[in-house]
């Protein structure tokens, strides 16, 4: 890393990444021809060195399974590992007993490190699964834990998502990916208008991740990727956006430093101020993590 803004920002929050040993946590959506790039098991030894040399100080591990095993297991990788400042787990928000389930995580080993619940709605083939009671009422317990939650929807889904969060105003939710705009065709259908009507409310934030993946074909340039970070500096503002690396994901298009080193030159307009925002104080706030 040479150049970029992301070079002047110390201590770098990343707010979305992955761990995974698929002996104990396969990863079934892993295609093993198309995916090649990532179809191995990831480890905080493989995260450390790249990290490092982007200037990262602290992250927020995201799960990737729906496996009540998969959690507890990353709180105990971050009680050994002063870089991993938050977990983001899951629970099954249909469940009667989410708020044992719950409290039962935060007493295991590195519970405190317990920062938000996802779930992978985007594979969810029911178009009004957010606009389930039961599952509505999940995500009020995990609000009411002080917890976030993190939304993992597709483009089609931004609707719903904003039914949601309109009527959870109690609950923090962080979109992921900005809601995996299509990128790279050209036509951006309605992700311009439905991304606005979610980022008008103000229990809502968004992380500038995921986005390489997302360019259709197999490659990408930062044309690609400069209208979707200007919609979303646009509509949410410095203030509620956050960087996340999405590693290892992000590998199948690109690797973790020129990731940083490609955001930093499309905020590189912004003030330090709201550069700072977005490389750590967001995600600090929105996932009250406790200071490095």
């Amino acid at each position: 890393m040479t150049t970029g803004a992301a070079v002047r920002q110390p201590g770098i929050v990343d707010a979305h990444h992955h761990l995974w040993v698929r002996a104990r946590h396969p990863q079934p959506w892993i295609d093993t021809h198309t995916m090649a790039a990532i179809d191995d098991d990831f480890t905080p030894v493989d995260l450390g060195p790249a990290t490092r040399v982007a200037g990262v100080t602290q992250t927020v591990v995201v799960q990737s399974v729906a496996a009540r095993s998969e959690t507890p297991e990353l709180l105990g990788i971050a009680a050994d590992d002063p870089l991993i400042a938050g977990v983001v787990g899951w629970v099954d928000l249909t469940a009667g007993d989410v708020v044992e389930r719950l409290e039962r995580l935060r007493a295991a080993r590195g519970g405190e490190r317990l920062v938000g619940i996802r779930h992978l709605v985007q594979s969810e083939p029911d178009p009004a699964y957010l606009d389930r009671p039961e599952v509505r009422r999940g995500i009020a317990a995990v609000g009411a834990a002080g917890l976030a939650f993190d939304l993992l929807v597709r483009q089609h889904q931004l609707p719903a998502a904003t039914r949601l969060v309109r009527d959870l105003p109690q609950v923090r939710f962080v979109l992921n990916h900005l809601g995996k705009p299509s990128l790279g065709s050209g036509d951006l259908g309605d992700w311009p208008r439905d991304l606005r009507a979610l980022a008008a409310e103000p229990n809502t934030t968004a992380k500038l991740s995921g986005l390489v993946t997302e360019v259709s074909g197999s490659s990408w340039t930062v044309a690609d990727l400069r209208p979707a970070v200007e919609h979303a500096l646009d509509v949410f503002g410095p203030g509620r956006l956050m960087f996340g690396s999405d590693w290892p994901v992000c590998l199948l298009a690109t690797s973790y430093t020129r990731w940083v080193r490609v955001l930093g030159d499309l905020l590189d307009p912004l003030t330090d101020d709201e550069r700072a925002a977005i490389w750590r104080q967001t995600a600090s706030r929105e996932y009250r993590l406790a200071a490095s």
